[in-house]
């Protein structure tokens, strides 16, 4: 029984690996889409923010003021753009969105710093962009606060005082010490990238059966609904392993996203996962009759889940307690955070077991439910 078990799907198996290849085109597609997709999604979706264009408002125009808004464009974040001679043409300029932050300097500015008094600035931002309007703000005030700190330095020497900082510490970023976007993003993508393509070929694999009347011809043969469940996913998912080895390569030659953990765990989490949306894809070529409907059902299925539940984008503890429950069902949420711990951070197996597990469970689940609809399709 064993034996013919496996050759009803080695036999399913070569039937649909000739059907991939004579589509040479929807081959090349499957192999070499993810790649470009890699490219796009690595180059526009980043959100460093860099280059920060500054319009400067200086009523004081003495030698301090110079040096504090220098203080500013020597930073490596801001920029000088533009020179404003009052405030309200300034806003002017923010209001045409030319920049993305006022700095306004008030008159009597080195006056009040000569007599140890304090000093109101205005910083205006554009906060349209949540996002870029808050790490604007965040490096406006580490600006701010540098130059405070060097003017109690050169107060403190100026009187003769010891010069004693009580609390010194040292930042130290850890897996990513660059800040760069580009490395979350990247290892955020692959599990997109692969959810994708592998839900979408295989949901429209069953479908052509159908549409096709061969269908009806596995049914009468005695091949049973598990073992051409498996046989069609088995090229596919060889398909998926070779993207996800290119997808790998070229995301650590373009964006220099390397692998610092286990590529033994990395290749097992990925069969784990890979298998997981194929099972998905064939669930929805079972409950599908046309191809039109698979794709719409499996592209539904394959981004919006995989884009938005996942933690990919957006923070899943920042979601409402009742859609962090709705993300538990999604595979891709576990799959990237197994991917960003072994790529990212190099952890091992231990800190991620239970990730490991609900994916094994996920993937039997609904290649169980699968065959299930296929034998009801038969009875």
């Amino acid at each position: 029984m064993i034996k013919i078990f496996f050759q009803h799907i080695f036999t399913i198996f070569k039937k649909e690996l000739r059907q991939i290849k004579r589509d040479n085109r929807n081959l090349a597609l499957l192999i070499f889409f993810p790649t470009v997709l890699l490219f796009l999604w690595g180059y526009t979706m980043n959100f460093d923010v860099k280059d920060i264009s500054v319009v400067l408002v200086d009523d004081d125009l003495s030698a301090d003021s110079r040096m504090f808004s220098q203080s500013f464009f020597t930073s490596g974040y801001f920029v000088h753009k533009f020179t404003a001679k009052s405030n309200k043409e300034a806003q002017e300029i923010l209001d045409n969105g030319k920049v993305k932050m006022v700095l306004y300097i008030p008159k009597y500015f080195s006056a009040k710093i000569l007599a140890n008094e304090n000093i109101d600035i205005q910083i205006l931002v554009d906060g349209v962009d949540a996002n870029t309007g808050t790490t604007i703000v965040g490096f406006a005030q580490a600006v701010t606060q540098q130059y405070n700190q060097k003017l109690n330095l050169k107060t403190l020497s100026k009187f003769g005082k010891d010069l004693v900082i009580p609390i010194n510490y040292e930042s130290r970023i850890w897996y990513n010490p660059e800040l760069k976007s580009e490395k979350f993003l990247v290892s955020g993508i692959i599990g997109f990238i692969i959810a994708m393509t592998c839900v979408i070929s295989t949901a429209l694999s069953i479908v052509k059966e159908k549409e096709s009347n061969t269908i009806e011809q596995i049914d009468v043969s005695p091949i049973k609904s598990t073992e051409l469940i498996i046989g069609k996913l088995i090229p596919y998912a060889i398909i998926g392993i070779i993207a996800t080895v290119i997808v790998l390569f070229f995301a650590y030659s373009a964006f220099g996203v390397e692998v610092k953990g286990s590529y033994t765990l990395l290749f097992v989490a990925t069969i784990l996962f890979t298998i997981a949306c194929l099972g998905i894809g064939l669930f929805i070529s079972a409950i599908s009759n046309t191809q039109q409907s698979a794709f719409q059902l499996a592209a539904l299925m394959a981004t919006l889940p995989t884009f938005i539940l996942s933690g990919f984008m957006f923070p899943i503890k920042s979601m409402p307690f009742w859609l962090q429950l709705i993300t538990n069902i999604t595979p891709a949420k576990f799959y990237l955070r197994i991917v960003r711990g072994i790529m990212l951070k190099g952890t091992g197996f231990t800190a991620f077991w239970d990730q490991f597990l609900y994916l094994l469970l996920f993937s039997i689940i609904v290649i169980g439910i699968s065959s299930y609809k296929f034998s009801r399709r038969k009875i």
